[in-house]
């Protein structure tokens, strides 16, 4: 009898093949489904591919053509690669050091293999990893391109396809191509040659769809003949079929859709004041949370986890939680101008997600070992970051009461006074996650590290936001801080979160918390964050003189 996550699993499947039954549809190929063991888990080919093409090419197709296709063909004719320029580099000192064009993004195979530089660059690469210090970009680069080098290798040789379980129970690691027997090799030889009937086909003008029931029911027989090896190691068909559909689907990306409809609507009604115009931006918020939604129980049915062990899963949990805050905040206060900064949040980050995959890695990862407790994942991580959309909100907030200061604070002082308490609201909603969450934060460091605090530069960061927005609160508790001392306050405090959330990990890369580390946009956050400062310097001077004229 299936377990309850099997009926689960089967449950949204079937719900979203019905809903989106264009989108699966298309996702439901045989070629793609074919599991594969890489990077400590069991994938669909379509993943896999997906996640070797971007590291290889920075992209997720190659002209057009779907990463599966690709992928095979690396594998089944591999010399056809060596003149396409199909290697990314983009950091200008690597292409100086191997002396390659600069005003060139992609290289073929053959140009960096016989470059009678690469073999100096990648010493440099070895005799910095020796010295067991921080890479910074050029060398984090040559680590890319090393990367990108041995993925094709790897495929080609078939050594990286781990397709069939072993038959030995005691042995988890999966059969490559070249180990697996001679029957199962001879049926995975059925899938590529009825790949190459397509390729034919397509070319050709011929009959591509029945070239691609041949493949779905090739592959359907090796998937057979590799379960049988092994079925207790083998996934169900149902966890593979609903990654497809989720690879497929791009529920982040509808979100993101759904929610610029909403920015759109409540900016017209903003300037307009038609009331229908809310209505209508309630509807596409609605719309994209529940998308939204969708996205993060597919990913938590496929992982076994809370989403929110990476940078780029709390960027998408943030964005959850500014609209969930702003929802419940416009719903309470019916102000209008909130639901519009939590559409703006909520579509900023998910765009951010979709767009940085080679600094917001999208791919589905197992967990690094400290994280290992879905039970403290869940009360401290989820309680930490949630805490960051609160802040995100009244950042958002801030940027609109800085546009009130900035045409007329007289003439819009119910606004303002409006907005400033929605600030204020949210930092209280702030504040009372983040603090109990660096608590048990401690409670997690003692379990896990034997002690409850170390001064590491992830706790202590956390530990400066909180103390950041706790004197923002007293201060206008306090009478200290104003309507605009407020606003200002809003926007120049969310930089202790970027500084506890993004800095420690992709600036800093220092600390315990080396689960979270990661490398790249580092100038766009800094952009991101002068140019908020230069606009509260600009609005207050602005100000100053209004104020002196009167």
């Amino acid at each position: 009898m299936p377990n309850l996550q099997q009926l689960l699993m089967n449950l949204v499947l079937t719900v979203a093949l019905l809903v989106f039954g264009g989108v699966a549809g298309a996702a439901s190929g045989g070629l793609k489904s074919i599991a594969v063991q890489d990077a400590g888990r069991i994938k669909p080919l379509e993943s896999f591919s997906r996640e070797a093409l971007q590291m290889v090419h920075g992209k997720e197709t190659f002209e057009g053509k779907p990463a599966e296709e690709i992928v095979l063909t690396w594998l089944l004719q591999p010399e056809a690669w060596e003149n396409k320029e199909l290697i990314e580099i983009k950091h200008n000192l690597l292409k100086k050091a191997l002396k390659l064009e600069n005003d060139k993004k992609y290289f073929s195979l053959k140009e960096i293999w016989i470059n009678e530089r690469l073999a100096l660059v990648m010493q440099e690469l070895q005799s910095k990893r020796e010295t067991k210090e921080k890479l910074d970009p050029y060398f984090q680069a040559i680590q890319r391109l090393e990367s990108q080098l041995y993925t094709f290798r790897e495929i080609a040789s078939g050594r990286m396809l781990r397709l069939a379980p072993s038959p030995d129970s005691q042995v988890t690691a999966w059969q490559s191509l070249p180990e697996m027997t001679p029957a199962l090799q001879e049926s995975f030889a059925g899938v590529s040659k009825s790949f190459i009937e397509m390729l034919a086909a397509t070319a050709t003008g011929g009959d591509v769809s029945s070239a691609i029931q041949k493949i779905d029911l090739a592959a359907h027989e090796f998937a057979q003949a590799a379960r049988a090896q092994n079925p207790k190691l083998y996934p169900e068909d149902s966890q593979i079929s609903l990654e497809v559909f989720y690879n497929n689907f791009h529920p982040y990306r509808w979100a993101w859709v759904l929610y610029i409809f909403a920015v759109v609507a409540l900016g017209l009604q903003w300037i307009l004041g038609r009331s229908v115009l809310y209505k209508v931006g309630w509807a596409f918020v609605v719309s994209g949370f529940a998308v939204h939604i969708s996205g993060m129980v597919m990913r938590m049915m496929l992982m076994g986890r809370p989403p929110v062990t990476n940078m780029y899963e709390t960027v998408v949990w943030v964005a959850f939680g500014t609209i969930l805050f702003s929802m419940v905040i416009e719903a309470f206060y019916r102000w209008r101008f909130v639901l519009l900064a939590g559409a703006m949040v909520g579509a900023f980050c998910l765009v951010l997600a979709n767009m940085a995959p080679a600094v917001l890695d999208g791919s589905l990862q197992p967990l690094e070992p400290v994280l290992r407790s879905n039970y403290w994942l869940t009360i401290h991580v989820m309680t930490i970051t949630i805490s960051y959309a609160a802040f995100f909100l009244a950042f958002a907030l801030g940027d609109l009461g800085l546009v009130y200061f900035a045409r007329d604070e007289k003439a819009h002082e119910a606004e303002i006074k409006a907005i400033v308490l929605g600030i204020y609201r949210a930092k209280q909603i702030g504040v009372a996650f983040l603090a109990p969450g660096i608590i048990l934060g401690g409670i997690w460091a003692d379990y896990s590290w034997g002690r409850f605090w170390g001064w590491d530069p992830k706790e202590t960061w956390a530990l400066i936001a909180l103390l950041g927005y706790v004197a923002v609160l007293h201060g206008r508790l306090a009478g200290l801080l104003k309507d605009f001392g407020m606003v200002a306050a809003s926007i120049l405090t969310f930089s202790l979160v970027i500084m506890a959330w993004y800095g420690v990990n992709f600036v800093l890369g220092a600390g315990l918390h080396s689960y979270g580390f990661g490398a790249g946009g580092v100038e766009y956050v800094a952009a991101f964050v002068a140019v908020h400062i230069l606009s509260v310097v600009f609005v207050a001077v602005l100000r100053q003189g209004k104020l002196k004229a009167h």
